[in-house]
């Protein structure tokens, strides 16, 4: 009878180290979220990517101008390499941390998105038109103004897909537009009284522990060709795989909500067909990913759809892919002149990461 409650004992021992085993390694799937500084994971193995093909990624962007890259999966900072610490031009990844701050205003009720430029008496030099004032806040954060008032901050490609002024009615036409852009940033200091450069600090930096930004990292990009400004700023790899991880939970930084998950799956969500640049969908100042649309999310890898991105000129990327709970920051050195990573060179990139999970 001893020996009968003697194995019973060992066989819950048993059971329960086992299970406290298993949970452990569970723990290693879940989610999580970073403190202070990132910590790499000790073997990206644990997390079920191999170590070689990663540093085949690596080895790839080296024959290229990458100058960083952070790979984070379920919220573990997977393998990265580079300065990724160094600050560096958001380029237009400044329009996607705008989006995200619209959020907050719009559900308090602050910014109410069906406001037309005439209801806040917007206009420029040269003056818009009264259809161009049509435009509502939405058609501008989707880029679908029709306004092609000249811009600040355009590439040379942009003023050439640009459509001849007054050719489409406000809410109709999608174009990638500098003028929407600018304005939004505009509207959102006029109707918050908020720096968009603190917004981004009080509003998201601050909450998610972004380690380097501040808001005396950005500043106001002026000139005749319009008066509404752009609003470039520097940011780390680092910094940018904190809001990328923001995004990838919805708004959800550690179960505290920063921006509504309502506001974050409407803003990533395909509401334009991007063919005029490429691409295959296009969001609220977010690339998205559309199945079955003419161009792919990025050439030479396959990507799920609801993948999403933010984009900078010259190879600029914030790479979210929920499917896989995986997030990738790519960075540039684009002070130095003519200095860029191609969008086929990049879509390389990241199917080698990809073809890394075990």
């Amino acid at each position: 009878m001893k020996n009968f409650r003697f194995s019973i004992r060992m066989l819950h021992l048993t059971v329960f180290f086992a299970f406290l085993f298993l949970s452990s390694c569970t723990d290693n799937s879940k989610s999580s979220f970073p403190e202070e500084h990132w910590q790499i994971v000790k073997s990206p193995e644990i997390l079920g990517y191999s170590a070689t093909n990663l540093n085949k990624a690596k080895t790839y962007s080296e024959t290229i101008n990458t100058a960083a890259v952070v790979i984070i999966k379920k919220g573990q900072l997977l393998f990265e390499w580079g300065e990724v610490d160094k600050k560096y031009m958001t380029h237009s990844m400044r329009k996607s941390f705008l989006s995200a701050m619209y959020g907050k205003y719009v559900e308090n009720g602050t910014i109410n998105l069906e406001t037309t430029l005439e209801d806040l008496n917007l206009d420029d030099i040269p003056e818009l038109s009264l259809e161009e004032k049509q435009a509502t806040i939405r058609d501008c954060i989707k880029s679908r103004s029709g306004i092609y008032h000249t811009a600040l901050y355009e590439s040379q490609n942009m003023k050439d897909l640009k459509p001849e002024r007054f050719t489409e009615k406000a809410g109709i036409h999608w174009y990638y537009n500098n003028y929407d852009f600018n304005i939004s940033g505009f509207i959102f200091e006029e109707l918050t009284r908020q720096n968009i450069f603190e917004s981004i600090k009080e509003d998201i930096a601050n909450p998610i522990q972004m380690e380097d930004f501040q808001a005396e990292d950005g500043w106001y990009v002026s000139g005749e060709e319009s008066i509404y400004s752009a609003y470039p700023f520097r940011i780390t790899a680092h910094d940018c795989a904190r809001f990328g991880l923001l995004m990838l939970n919805k708004g959800n930084w550690n179960g505290k909500q920063i921006i509504s998950e309502a506001w974050v799956e409407e803003s990533t969500r395909y509401h334009s067909d991007a063919t005029l640049y490429s691409s295959d969908g296009y969001g609220y100042m977010w690339w998205v990913s559309r199945d079955y649309n003419k161009f792919p999310h990025l050439p030479n890898v396959d990507l799920p759809e609801g993948t999403f991105s933010a984009r900078g000129a010259g190879g600029h990327y914030i790479l979210i892919i929920p499917e896989k709970d995986l997030l990738i920051v790519h960075r540039v050195d684009t002070d130095i002149p003519n200095n860029k990573v191609s969008k086929d060179e990049f879509g390389k990139l990241v199917a080698l990461i990809l073809d890394a999970e075990i």
